[in-house]
Formats: structure tokens, C-alpha cells, sequence
């Protein structure tokens, strides 16, 4: 196996364990080795939302839009981030895209927000 997915993999098992910020060490040293993987930015992502780096968790999650623009947990977790820095009006876009994305979905539609 690759260095790069060892990384991933100890970031994800640090993760489960709920070792948020021992995750980021191993998931940022695989995103600089490999930059355009989705998984390891959505990894990244998380790691920095539960240790409360709520702009640092938006970077990561647009990046991985950029990758991939139909992911519907991307965009649900980037209104998360957005939501926890008071922009829930660009939140609740993002929630409603994700629950378009995937009807049906309790947890991105318990998020939609009637803010007009």
C-alpha cells in the first residue's frame, strides 16, 4: 500500500476514536501528497469541524465540490461550517442542494431553514 493511503487510513481510524486533532496530522500530511483527492479533503474536513477550525473545514469541503460538485454530503457539510460562522443564509443554499441531491435524506432536510 501507498504511503499516502496509510495516512488516510490512520486520519480515518483517528477519527473513529474520536481523536479529532491527531486525525488532521496524518490527513494533512496525505493531502500534501496528494491534493486532488476528495476523500482525504472530506476526511480533513470533518477532522477540522469537530476541533471547531470551522473555516478551515469550509476550505475543505470546497475543494471537494470543486472535485466533485454533485456530492451531497459536501455540500451539507460545508453548511455546517457555514452555519457555525452565523452564515446560515448561505448554509440553508447549500442544505437545500444536498437534500435535492439525495431526497429523502432526514439530516440534510432537518436543516433547511425557512429564512426568507
Amino acid at each position: 500500500m501507498s504511503e499516502t493511503f496509510d495516512l488516510f487510513q490512520q486520519g480515518r481510524s483517528h477519527l473513529k476514536k474520536g481523536m479529532a486533532a491527531q486525525a488532521t496530522v496524518a490527513l494533512e500530511k496525505a493531502k500534501a501528497r496528494e491534493p486532488d483527492k476528495a476523500s482525504i479533503r472530506e476526511a480533513l474536513g470533518i477532522a477540522y469541524f469537530r476541533i471547531h477550525r470551522y473555516e478551515e473545514a469550509e476550505s475543505e469541503f470546497r475543494k471537494v465540490l470543486e472535485l466533485a460538485p454533485v456530492d451531497d454530503y459536501a455540500h451539507y457539510a460545508l453548511g455546517r461550517c457555514l452555519e457555525k460562522q452565523g452564515r446560515e443564509q448561505e448554509a440553508n443554499g447549500h442544505y437545500k442542494l444536498a437534500s435535492s441531491l439525495r431526497p429523502g435524506s432526514p439530516a440534510y432536510e432537518s436543516r433547511i431553514r425557512d429564512l426568507d
